[in-house]
């Protein structure tokens, strides 16, 4: 389309989103290339000078694992899951509030905007509880494996987040928490995505990852939009798989906790958030119960 086009096409869903949350987490490749984030955080902080009110939630997974190599501790999974044990939990902690959430606030700063980097467990934000020790399968046997300082969500505590939003402030957040005898636990950052946006009451959760959405089997297809139970249907019959599972999972736990719109896009592609959000084609998936538009 021509520029002049998409500013018009844009016009409506400024209108309608003007004065609303919106909770973007950020995943995938975009985390490890600055230059992609760059963009990104570009595209937030438009949406927030536009009247959108924007919560930023970042993962760290792949350098986290290259911070223990460098220094010379070998992570540990057990079908798929990371143990954190104690010198995992403190690179954690050094990964992602000292190196990523720091960075996201610069870029933030840099594009013109004022962001907060805090972690889930300033101001009891998160409050978890550690994780129950998790069945897996290993050489065909179920076994049960104790996670270590791995949280599940119990309680979300939004008072800083509403102070910093209605000062115009972008919320940068760290995916920790603390429990209640105040341990520090690490969480799933979809996971909190969900659950924040449920605290929030916020109008959108977008899940920025490095698939373009929610595909058919042959991977040829993007569902551009569809309902929570069409997005069930499709992780039973297995069209949606594998690490899919559980970004799909956190969106429809949003969605079923009062949150009106989920979307999952591609965040490694420019601008692809504002093209998602302002054009009625969007890039992404798009699942929602309601009829009214967006």
């Amino acid at each position: 389309m021509k520029r002049e086009e998409v500013l018009m096409q844009a016009l409506p869903y400024i209108q309608k989103f003007h004065g609303r949350s919106m909770v973007i987490k950020l995943g995938g490749h975009a985390m490890v290339d600055t230059s992609i984030m760059d963009t990104v955080i570009r595209d937030v902080v438009l949406l927030q000078l536009v009247g959108i009110k924007c919560v930023i939630v970042h993962g760290g997974g792949p350098e986290i694992t290259e911070k223990m190599k460098a220094l010379g501790k070998e992570p540990r999974f057990v079908s798929g899951l990371r143990i954190t044990d104690d010198d995992t939990l403190e690179v954690a902690q050094m990964v992602l509030v000292g190196k990523i959430n720091s960075k996201i606030v610069s870029l933030v700063s840099r594009a013109g905007g004022r962001a907060v980097g805090i972690s889930g467990n300033d101001a009891n934000l998160i409050i978890a509880k550690k994780m129950d020790r998790q069945k897996v399968k290993i050489d065909n046997r179920e076994e049960e494996v104790d996670l270590g300082h791995v949280g599940e969500i119990e309680e979300i505590k939004p008072a800083l987040l509403h102070t910093l939003l209605d000062n115009q402030f972008i919320p940068v957040i760290s995916p920790l928490a603390i429990d209640r005898a105040g341990n520090d636990l690490n969480i799933n950052a979809d996971t909190a995505a969900g659950e924040l946006a449920i605290a929030l009451g916020a109008y959108k959760l977008i899940s920025m990852t490095d698939v373009d959405g929610i595909m058919d089997r042959e991977r040829t297809k993007v569902y551009h939009r569809m309902t929570p139970q069409d997005a069930e249907d499709l992780i039973a019959s297995g069209v949606v798989s594998e690490g899919m599972i559980p970004k799909v999972l956190a969106v429809l736990r949003a969605l079923h906790g009062g949150v009106p719109f989920a979307h999952i896009i591609n965040g490694n592609l420019a601008h692809n958030l504002i093209m998602e959000l302002f054009t009625a084609e969007g890039v992404g998936t798009m699942i929602t119960d309601r009829k009214d538009g967006v």
